[in-house]
């Protein structure tokens, strides 16, 4: 495809969903450019093998720089490299976030993305099994499921939050988030059910729609004030360039399309001429307001053996493959809780992944027998963070800090976390299975040995956002149609778009925005 309509770059959980809207219109050509290559791998595949794709060829496996607040650690940073991109290496975990985040965007000047303007883009993309109801839809291109085969421990997870004070809801993503539920899961089947499956594969047979994958984005072509097309590389080929006739759209993802506006001469000047490149369109706002959700684990050795223990043996595996059923279809993760550690909270700061699982390490460190994993999650981040260029060299990954714990309210929210986890195991729900706390262990007990477990053990939960904004002010990079400002011809979709990060696991959203820029390309919102 010589001159298409639209390139957009990056076939992620945003670039699947806009390949198939903007194709929807026999008359434009869209080319998707992805980095990565086939997503048939079977860890993408089988849902409890997610963190199996880990520093794989499926990963772009950044890590942040020593981060000051974490005891000088480099924090790990998943991304996906693949079609589907990182939704077809999350955990599959499908929560919108309150309509107090969105309200909260539009009063930061993302005019049009208040919860009652994105509402409807949920409910666009959503095919949700239980059926359609005020909050719910059915129909649409994104599978949301309950877990096919979830563990029996469940019920004593969701028992032991409403032994702390956290109260049984039937829908995280209802009227009011806050109390405990099990998760609901992008699956289908009992299989991972990415953006590539939802929308990307159904629209492969369009005329107008080519795909290019281990296709990787060198820059962007100008013209003037206005951004004509891209360099990208392949494998043992030439560099080349494709013009589009209307707009480049970048979906490379919170880490992946600052670092391409950076390396095109797009982002705080002086930065550019450290890393040896020219500025070409002075924007300060690129790569900053870098957010993620910072997490802990308490793990405990269990005497119950329903747990994910012994889910890579044969048998599980055997199980998935003739019925898709079974503990490998479980998301590591299968039931939640949203709280507020504190009052005068406007919404919950913390959200509970609970598995029946040893996770720790991010599935990398391993324990020979049956544990369970209750994991508070910081979902109010105050802390900001950046990326930004290492060089000039398109090869080279970028610099990441998060500045993770920077914020006191940020650790003392966390630290209460770790208290409300251990209370949880500590209750009759669960007390009788309980054998042993093994992380943080018995001899962390005063709240500044807590504080300085959270520093020496807190990692990131896969959610970058926020570090190309939209909305006004001097640090924003895109006005509320998602155009960089001050240029022709570009938009940012992906989740670096957020404001701010939404208070839960941010794929949901991520896929509204999609859906909403497609709309607002086509003169449609």
């Amino acid at each position: 495809m010589d001159e298409p309509d639209f390139v957009v770059v990056g076939a992620g959980s945003a670039g699947c969903v806009l390949a198939n809207r903007l194709s929807e219109d026999p008359g434009v050509n869209v080319l998707l450019l992805e980095a990565g290559g086939s997503d048939r791998d079977l860890n993408v595949k089988i849902p409890a093998a997610f963190a199996n794709q880990f520093h794989s060829r499926l990963d772009w496996d950044f890590r942040t720089e020593p981060e000051p607040h974490c005891e000088g650690r480099s924090l790990y940073v998943p991304r996906g490299k693949t079609l589907g991109g990182s939704s077809s290496m999350n955990a599959m975990l499908y929560v919108r976030g309150r309509p107090l985040d969105y309200d909260l965007w539009k009063a930061a000047g993302a005019h049009g993305w208040g919860w009652d303007d994105v509402l409807p883009y949920f409910l666009k993309a959503e095919n949700n099994e239980r059926g359609a109801s005020e909050f719910h839809a059915v129909g649409g291109p994104l599978n949301v499921a309950d877990h096919r085969s979830p563990r029996p421990l469940n019920a004593r997870f969701l028992a032991a939050a409403e032994a702390v004070g956290i109260p049984r809801i039937d829908d995280v993503n209802g009227p009011e988030q806050d109390g405990a539920a099990p998760f609901q899961v992008t699956q289908r089947g009992g299989r991972r059910w990415s953006t590539a499956d939802a929308y990307l594969r159904p629209a492969l047979r369009r005329p107008n729609l080519e795909v290019v994958t281990r296709a990787h984005a060198l820059g962007l072509e100008w013209d003037g004030g206005r951004v004509t097309g891209v360099r990208y590389r392949r494998p043992g080929r030439r560099a080349r360039s494709v013009r589009a006739q209307r707009e480049v759209i970048l979906s490379a993802g919170a880490i992946g399309s600052p670092q391409l506006l950076l390396l095109s001469g797009i982002g705080p000047a002086d930065e550019l001429r450290k890393a040896g490149v020219a500025p070409r369109h002075d924007l300060p706002g690129v790569g900053r307001r870098l957010q993620d959700h910072p997490f802990v684990t308490v793990l405990c050795e269990v005497r119950d053996e329903n747990t994910l223990y012994g889910a890579d043996k044969p048998k599980p595996l055997a199980e998935w493959l003739l019925r898709r059923s079974g503990p490998l279809t479980s998301t590591a993760a299968e039931v939640c809780a949203f709280t507020r550690t504190r009052p005068g909270l406007p919404a919950a700061d913390i959200q509970f992944h609970i598995g029946a699982l040893y996770f720790e390490d991010h599935g990398a460190q391993e324990f020979d027998g049956h544990a369970i994993t209750l994991g508070p999650v910081l979902v109010s981040t105050r802390s900001r963070g950046r990326v930004w260029l290492r060089s000039a060299d398109p090869r080279d990954k970028p610099l990441i800090l998060t500045n993770t714990l920077a914020e006191r309210d940020d650790v003392d929210s966390l630290v209460a976390g770790v208290k409300l986890a251990r209370e949880m195991a500590a209750s009759a729900p669960l007390a009788g299975t309980v054998v042993r706390e093994l992380r943080p262990g018995p001899g962390v007990s005063s709240d500044s040995d807590i504080e300085a477990s959270v520093r020496r053990r807190v990692e990131l939960l896969y959610h970058p956002v926020g570090t190309c904004a939209m909305g006004e002010g001097e640090d924003a990079v895109l006005d509320p149609q998602l155009r960089v400002r001050g240029l022709e011809g570009l938009r940012v979709v992906d989740a670096s778009v957020m404001p701010a990060i939404t208070g839960g696991n941010t794929n949901a959203p991520t896929i509204m925005i999609a859906e909403r820029a497609a709309d607002l390309i086509r003169g449609r919102a």
